[in-house]
């Protein structure tokens, strides 16, 4: 092969990984290719560190190829070709990364207490080992006394109904879901209570749904309440303005096809200045009135008042089940801190027409969840869920106590943590909840030139430990940090920072 007077264009998808500055002038391309080693040689060195064992045969000669390829890539684009030692290294660090998995354990240090990207809220010690003992083989759908088959949903409504003091209760796998069900459910009939039911909808003609367009939020993803509707089988009628919507806008829009009044509670922003909503008891009136389904759409419930925690006037499950809706939608997996779920509360009417729905065979839990959920409203039953569930554990934190706790992981940088102070910020709830609302804390702040670097650093520790930019610092938060896991912190930060032990 001639010698090429200079390196030539990489190829589409290439890269030049391991390679530094412009290619000598005269760089045999196809000598650098004859130095990559033998696929057989990176095999038997998986095997030793024992990756074979732990993956099986086949990843390990794809990662074996895959290896290759890229560095083949590298030399044909102009770079010299890496020792088969470093070579060697570099596919057991990709073998190293599989065996930990793409879904990893990290540290929340950013002080957002419900953080979507992280997974949403994190279970309490109690939910976890319910989920683990859920993993067998358990009694799901299976009536231990009568030996006949038994209703996977009784395991969680009995307490939730309690805890809210609705009829009746339905789980599925997330809240969008639930507002999915309730509204293909409901817009087929109309309640028992109706006077006189109208006549059948003619063939073709699709029943409505009606809400007040300063309701048609758009939560996380760009997952949009119109949608939710539009699938359901039913049509959207909105009412009102975007900032002011009353009584009269929903009695003037009923027709013979209505079916379903909806409230949606904006949980993820707020409106401010010359606003009229029409409250979830005045929709309810109307409802009772006109023999039509009411369906509240809550989002974030929590079970417990917010307001002695500093967070302001945010309405509860309990709160919102006493108002008189048919239905309330709200998540299992934000402000109730268990795992991803939503539920359905309400009339054992309209909850019965929903669980018979074919729908809800595509949205049910598993075993697991269920699991998790039930051990959940356990500890809302027993009066310990400040304590014990970590999203109320988290916001109850005291200002002085993660004060205490960053002042400690300064304390172990040692001479590394000149520079890095620690000073009051602010927390946020997160998930879509309690737009606005922040708590006082005490942040680690540490000062760097390149912020973004020293974030992806804190990224590559094992666990990660995730924080947050402001002001071109980086902010840790201990709000957020799990018991426990304050020597993870601080040794992801000595690491960062290149401090060698």
């Amino acid at each position: 092969m001639a010698r090429l007077p200079f390196p030539p264009a990489p190829r589409p998808g290439s890269s030049r990984r391991g390679y530094d500055g412009p290619v000598a002038a005269g760089l045999d391309i196809a000598a650098e290719a004859r130095k990559l080693p033998k696929a057989d040689r990176l095999l038997a060195a998986a095997e030793r560190a024992g990756f074979v064992r732990r993956l099986g045969h086949g990843p390990v000669v794809e990662a074996v190829r895959s290896t290759l390829d890229a560095v083949r890539a590298d030399v044909l684009a102009g770079a010299r070709c890496p020792a088969p030692e470093a070579i060697e290294a570099r596919l057991l660090d990709r073998l190293d990364r599989e065996v930990r998995g793409s879904l990893r354990p990290v540290v929340n240090a950013t002080g957002v207490v419900i953080h979507t990207n992280l997974g949403r809220a994190p279970l309490s010690r109690a939910s976890i080992a319910a989920m683990q003992e859920a993993a067998a083989y358990t009694n799901l759908e299976f009536d231990l006394e009568t030996g006949d088959r038994g209703d996977r949903y009784r395991h969680c409504a009995a307490a939730i109904c309690r805890l809210t003091g609705a009829e009746a209760a339905l789980v599925v796998n997330n809240c969008a879901s639930a507002v999915l069900l309730a509204l293909s459910a409901l817009s087929e009939r109309l309640p028992a209570r109706r006077a006189a039911p109208p006549p059948p909808l003619p063939p073709g003609v699709r029943p409505e749904v009606v809400v007040s367009r300063g309701q048609l939020v758009e939560i996380g993803g760009g997952f949009r309440i119109p949608d939710v509707l539009r699938r359901s089988g039913a049509d959207l009628c909105e009412v009102g303005t975007t900032n002011r919507t009353y009584t009269r806008d929903f009695e003037a829009a009923l027709s013979e096809r209505t079916r379903i009044l909806l409230s949606v509670h904006r949980s993820n922003f707020r409106q401010a200045g010359f606003v009229h909503d029409v409250g979830l008891s005045e929709l309810v009136d109307v409802g009772r009135r006109e023999g039509l389904w009411v369906v509240d759409d809550l989002g974030s419930g929590a079970l417990l008042p917010t307001a002695p925690y500093g967070l302001g006037e945010e309405p509860t499950v309990p709160d919102r089940v006493r108002a008189g809706p048919d239905l309330v939608a709200f998540s299992g997996d934000k402000l109730l801190g268990g795992p991803q779920a939503g539920f359905l509360v309400g009339s054992g009417e309209a909850v019965e027409i929903c669980r018979r729905h074919p729908l809800l065979r595509a949205l049910r839990v598993d075993k697991v969840t269920l699991a998790g959920l039930a051990a959940t409203l356990a500890h809302y039953e027993r009066g310990e869920a400040a304590r014990e569930v970590p999203v109320w554990r988290a916001i109850a934190a005291d200002a002085e106590a993660l004060r205490a706790r960053a002042v400690r992981w300064l304390e172990g940088l040692g001479p590394a943590g000149r520079g890095a102070e620690v000073v009051p910020g602010l927390s946020a709830v997160g998930g879509g909840t309690l737009p606005e609302v922040t708590l006082p804390t005490f942040v680690l702040a540490l000062a760097s030139s390149d912020a973004d670097a020293l974030a992806r650093r804190l990224r590559e520790a094992d666990p990660p430990v995730v924080a947050r930019i402001e002001e071109g610092r980086v902010l840790l938060d201990p709000r957020t940090v799990l018991p426990g896991e304050d020597e993870a912190v601080v040794a992801g930060l000595r690491s960062a920072l290149g401090v060698r032990d």
